[in-house]
């Protein structure tokens, strides 16, 4: 009859002991091995091996049976009660007690350890950019609808995992903003309002004597000989901004999570990107009141370039602001995307478009330079461009996902909420590095 995991145990940490006394006989002695401690040591450790070996192989095979177990009377059509009372199937595999309460079942499932092991805290969370305007907030995500989640517990239905993203809108602000991090719920840093540059060539001083006070820039430089040098100058305000939370969540039923992988997506492609796309809002449109950062369209301080002519003259005139007041390169556009649209449109005095027509890859790619950014949050007739590395992102708390049945009634509702949230902060170190621009004619 084969050993037990007991007896093989004990038989393993007998031939352990074994060797360890004749080792620390050695080391006590100050001595090598004798030929036959050798021997004995070789054969100690093999059988305490061949040990090991079979507690592992015991261990694979008792693991096995407790999973085809746990599948129940399904696969036990001749199951019977023996001698200890224990139910068993024809094959031998002992099944689970009937008479456990479905807490007792749930709590030792594998399916409920393995959502502990993914959420040790009782918390989700995914750094990742995730999208998606498919489902309203208030809408109620039901297993008994097939226009709702009824529809994602259907056998190997791919759809929503993989068509999600096709409700979206690219979000990619943050790709050209400076990201920080911040441990505080209060980020201050210093904006540049004004740079005042008088640095000109300067004479050497003739005379030891302290001149008469300078006047002037002129005066300053050609004062009585005394070689005195200009001073130039930084406008610095410091700013305050506070971390601000951007949160919102859905309601599901219990029955709705029985597809995990869809519950992910929509997890990952919905609650997740809704956040996204309010800080990309935020980032642009923000009024700085309440809880809305400052946005860039709200800093004071930024430029402003009025409609010239034409699109491709407006925006290439705005782009120079930047470079010769702003003092800064520009390292973006901001566009609606009607004004893309309006752009890509463009032909000349033969019906010839700028912009490759139909067949091209369009001005959303690329605009005097420099990468174009289309999105929604820059309302159309407006368009902005700067150097968005001077504007930056502070991370408090990158996005979380938790999940409760303890809102209102849920609890005996079978519904659960699913809450995404995030915390950040969000500051434009140098407003005059960015142009605001009229796209109206």
């Amino acid at each position: 009859m084969p050993k037990t995991i007991k007896e093989l145990s004990e038989e393993m940490k007998h031939h352990l002991l074994k060797a360890r006394e004749i080792t620390v006989k050695a080391e006590e002695e100050d001595r090598d091995f004798t030929a036959e401690e050798t021997a004995q040591l070789r054969e100690h450790m093999a059988k305490a091996t061949a040990a090991k070996a079979g507690i592992e192989e015991r261990k694979g095979n008792d693991e096995l049976r407790a999973t085809l177990a746990q599948l129940g009377d399904d696969i036990a059509l001749n199951a019977k009660t023996d001698e200890d009372g224990q139910r068993r199937t024809a094959s031998g595999f002992h099944l689970p007690d009937a008479k456990k309460s479905l807490g007792e079942q749930f709590v030792e499932s594998p399916e409920f350890k393995g959502l502990l092991a993914q959420a040790p805290s009782g918390q989700f969370a995914k750094n990742q950019r995730v999208q998606s305007e498919m489902w309203g907030t208030k809408a109620l995500v039901t297993g008994g609808s097939d226009t709702s989640a009824g529809a994602l517990v259907q056998n190997d239905y791919r759809g929503l995992a993989v068509g999600l993203d096709v409700f979206q809108r690219p979000l990619r602000m943050r790709d050209v903003v400076t990201s920080g991090q911040t441990t505080s719920d209060t980020v201050e840093y210093v904006r540049v309002t004004s740079v005042t540059n008088n640095a000109a060539p300067v004479p050497e001083a003739t005379s030891a004597a302290a001149p008469t006070a300078p006047g002037g820039a002129g005066a300053l430089v050609n004062n009585a000989g005394g070689g005195y040098k200009p001073e130039s100058g930084l406008a610095l305000a410091k700013v305050t901004t506070a971390v601000k939370t951007i949160a919102h969540w859905m309601p599901a039923t219990k029955r709705a999570l029985s597809d995990p992988a869809q519950v992910r997506t929509l997890i990952d492609a919905f609650l997740l990107y809704g956040l996204e796309e309010e800080l990309e809002d935020q980032m642009v449109q923000g009024d700085a009141t309440g809880e809305n950062f400052e946005g860039l369209s709200n800093v004071s301080g930024t430029q402003s370039q009025a409609w010239d002519t034409n699109l491709l003259t407006t925006t290439r005139k705005a782009k120079t602001k930047v470079r010769t007041v702003g003092r800064s390169v520009a390292n973006a556009y901001l566009l609606n995307p009607a004004d893309t649209e309006a752009l890509d449109l463009l032909q000349d005095n033969e019906a010839r478009f700028y912009f490759g027509g139909p067949a091209g890859a369009g001005t959303a790619q690329v605009l005097w330079g420099l990468p174009v950014i289309e999105t929604e949050a820059v309302p159309a007739g407006t368009g902005f461009v700067g150097d968005f590395r001077k504007a930056v992102l502070w991370d408090r708390e990158q996005a979380t996902i938790q999940v409760t049945d303890s809102h209102l009634d849920f609890f005996v509702r079978n519904l659960v909420a699913i809450l995404a949230e995030m915390r950040a902060a969000f500051g434009v170190l140098q407003p005059s590095a960015f142009v605001e621009i009229d796209l109206t004619a």
